[in-house]
């Protein structure tokens, strides 16, 4: 590995911040260097609504973890999330021959693009071609068909596919930060590298991710990722709520929120009095936990109600015994897990990252799960296999002038 390639960045882009964590990649996985976060401004909902205001706040996450760091990274892995994220499954096949023979990596490759093959939307582009069982002549359930023998390959995939616009605008602001992207990934997949266990991706589960602006859920099951979704709904939500609702200030409405809301009526303790800023020069105020309740609770319930819809609408409300998982910064509104497994009637948990090695313990939290993830994601493919040079604004920029 060349010292240009030795020093890595994980990228997490939010709504609400942008986080940068610079590690050293080796031949096991990662060692953590530094970190850097910088308010992300620019952003909503997963979208750029503002190129310069994104890149610089990407320069200044960059240029803090670098500092700390003491090396300069040219190179990024970058998440992508928001509410365009569609997954759609696919399935395609090969023919081997009139005779039963071994099937190699060359065969397994021309299935999984045959699958691929899929006739998309204009302005969508695949982000990721999951294989989730192989096919040999009609035999399924094979997860890996290295070396068995058989005539006809088959594979079904899912396709995680997004808004080529809207990857494209993240990338440019990257660049503009100084950074080339090395690899896009998309967030929720990166959030189960460092936050789910085997036992939960075989059994069934679904990640919920809860961002500023979006929440993001994939459900995995028999070791596989079987479905990828977005919801239009996050903490911002939340925090919006609580401003309009108590006519207060966003910044003290987000430190309400923190400190004293809940999400779960029955975890309402005593109900002692809260002194809030009120807006403008009218004097502060005073509220109760149960007022604080009757706003977050209704906004939660949607959330779920949300998560519950995609859930049945793609088949997969019934086979997740192993329950949810939440990680992202919304996850730790307290209450929100339990009425999750209240609502469910599934175990719910909320996770924390793991897996880096060097990691402090301050990204042991939720809110770190995407950026810890996109670094164990991005080592691992390339000890998997080493990426190939791709232009990635090249092959975005050739989509839309076939178009």
């Amino acid at each position: 590995m060349s010292k240009k390639d030795k020093y890595t960045v994980a990228l997490d882009v939010g709504s609400t911040k942008t986080c940068a964590i610079i590690a050293e990649l080796n031949e096991t996985g990662a060692k953590f260097i530094s970190m850097g976060a910088a308010e992300s401004k620019g952003m909503r909902k997963g979208l750029i609504a503002n190129l310069g205001a994104m890149a610089a706040s990407i320069r200044r996450a960059v240029e803090e973890a670098e500092g700390v760091a003491h090396v300069p990274v040219e190179r990024a892995i970058l998440g992508i999330a928001g509410s365009h994220i569609r997954g759609v499954n696919s399935r395609g096949g090969i023919a081997m021959g009139n005779r039963p023979r071994d099937v190699v990596r060359e065969d397994i490759r021309r299935a999984v693009d045959a699958a691929r093959n899929l006739t998309l939307p204009e302005d969508r582009m695949v982000l990721h071609v999951l294989p989730q069982e192989f096919l040999l002549d009609s035999h399924a359930n094979i997860r890996d068909p290295m070396g068995m023998i058989g005539k006809r390959l088959e594979v079904n995939v899912h396709l995680v596919t997004s808004s080529a616009a809207a990857t494209q605008n993240l990338v440019i602001a990257v660049n503009q930060a100084g950074i080339e992207v090395a690899d896009t990934v998309l967030e929720p997949l990166g959030s189960a590298e460092a936050c789910l266990t085997q036992d939960e991706r075989e059994l069934g589960c679904c990640l919920l991710d809860i961002g500023g602006g979006t929440s993001e859920l994939v459900v995995f099951g028999n070791g596989m990722l079987r479905h990828a979704a977005a919801i239009p709904v996050g903490g911002d939500h939340f925090t919006n709520d609580i401003a309009v609702g108590l006519r207060t200030p966003i910044p003290e409405a987000e430190r309400i929120k923190r400190d004293h809301s809940s999400a779960f009526r029955d975890l309402i303790g005593e109900d002692f009095g809260i002194q809030i800023a009120s807006v403008g020069d009218r004097p502060p105020r005073t509220i109760f936990p149960h007022m604080l309740n009757e706003i977050v609770e209704p906004r939660a319930q949607e959330l779920l109600s949300m998560v519950r819809d995609e859930l049945q609408r793609s088949g997969f409300d019934s086979v997740i015994p192993a329950g949810l998982i939440l990680c992202g910064g919304g996850a730790k509104l307290k209450g929100l897990a339990e009425l999750a497994e209240h609502a469910f009637n599934l175990p719910t948990r909320v996770a924390a990252p793991r897996g880096l090695e060097g990691m402090p313990e301050e990204l042991s939290q939720p809110e770190y799960a995407t950026v810890v993830g996109l670094m164990l994601y991005g080592a691992r493919s390339r000890r998997q296999a080493p990426p190939r040079p791709v232009n990635l604004m090249t092959k975005i920029k050739s989509m839309f002038a076939g178009a």
